[in-house]
């Protein structure tokens, strides 16, 4: 495994100053890492016994790889990254980064709440810092930018204020790029509007994906940063068309896991102005994404994809299976649709 190696190297890296590493990004030459287009968030595949099955992983990405998307989104919330542990998180970005062509972006989820950090002694470390050395060691193993989830075990205390420190600390150090991450329906936290408009001026901050699934807010964070070098991308497929309209650039979509043909299509019916037969397309979508996301989630996703001819598998505990009942309801909402 590559990690103890990794952690040691990072640590040290970090007591030297990341932060003069960053150069063009932090400097502001030129313009920042265009990260508009379609991103599948990659499901992490289990064997039977709850170890990551690399060789599945493989597969499915050279599934992915027929469609055009611009990248793909490693240890997001689909990756199931609080269930794994350090090492494992980062065995999955370098596994991902030999599997894919380089001109495909990978970013990948970053994000740290209170874990232990592996290193030649393990330690609790607070949860900026946890972050500050996951991101690190994230590019070191090849990822192009960074996903970071909004920390929220302590949120009653997450003012715009500490995120915008939290984001800060972690942009000024981070030898990529950053991309925020707010997705309320697992954090129970939005990340305010206001914090994203003063953190979309910091120079290696280059986006947000959000997953609120609220479009008004999606439109006033693309009016609110318009003056920025800042893009958004949708956190779902179940409001992409509306977000395109109001300005997003892409979407980071679980349903482009088994639906990745369409997506792809409705992101170039968006972008080519043919707004009806997007509109068309987009009300087929719903349905099913909304299984795959809030209603079964990532167990309602890994199923459709073992449909779907891909690997999807169990999950990790505790997450656990589909009954029955879920089954055939997830199958319909397929079904109904025309996909399956």
């Amino acid at each position: 495994m590559l990690v103890p190696r990794v952690w040691s190297s990072v640590r040290q890296g970090l007591s030297r100053g990341l932060s003069r590493n960053v150069g063009g990004w932090a400097s502001g030459e030129g313009r920042k890492v265009d990260i508009a287009g379609i991103y599948p968030p990659v499901t992490t595949p289990f064997t039977a016994t709850a170890e990551v099955d690399y060789g599945k992983l493989e597969e499915n990405l050279h599934k992915l790889g027929t469609f055009p998307f611009k990248g793909f989104v490693v240890q997001g919330s689909n990756g199931e990254f609080p269930f794994l542990t350090s090492s494992e998180r980062l065995e999955m970005v370098s596994r991902v980064r030999q599997a894919v062509p380089k001109e495909k972006l990978l970013i990948a989820g970053s994000g740290c709440e209170c874990e232990a950090i592996m290193s030649r002694t393990l330690e609790m470390a607070e949860a900026t810092q946890a972050t500050v050395e996951m991101t690190a060691s994230m590019a070191q193993v090849g990822a192009d930018a960074v996903m970071v989830v909004t920390p929220c075990y302590y949120r009653g205390r997450m003012s715009s204020a500490a995120l915008i420190h939290h984001y800060t600390k972690v942009a000024d150090l981070s030898p990529i790029p950053v991309v925020l991450y707010s997705v309320p329906a697992n954090t129970g936290l939005d990340l305010p509007v206001d914090a994203v408009v003063t953190l979309s001026q910091h120079p290696n901050i280059v986006g947000i994906k959000d997953s609120a699934g609220d479009v008004t807010r999606i439109g006033l964070i693309v009016h609110k940063t318009r003056k920025q070098d800042f893009q958004v991308l949708a956190g779902s497929a179940g409001f992409l068309l509306a977000s395109y309209a109001l300005g997003a650039v892409g979407g980071v979509c679980a349903l482009a896991n088994v639906l990745g043909a369409q997506v792809c299509q409705l992101e170039q019916l968006c972008l080519t102005g043919q707004w009806e037969d997007a509109q068309k397309l987009q009300h087929r979508l719903i349905e099913p994404n909304t299984a795959v996301t809030r209603r079964f989630g990532i167990p309602g996703l890994k199923k459709t994809m073992d449909w779907l001819g891909y690997y999807g598998g169990p999950c990790r505990a505790p997450l656990q299976e589909l009954s029955p009942a879920e089954e055939e309801a997830l199958r319909m909402d397929f079904t109904n649709n025309g996909w399956l």
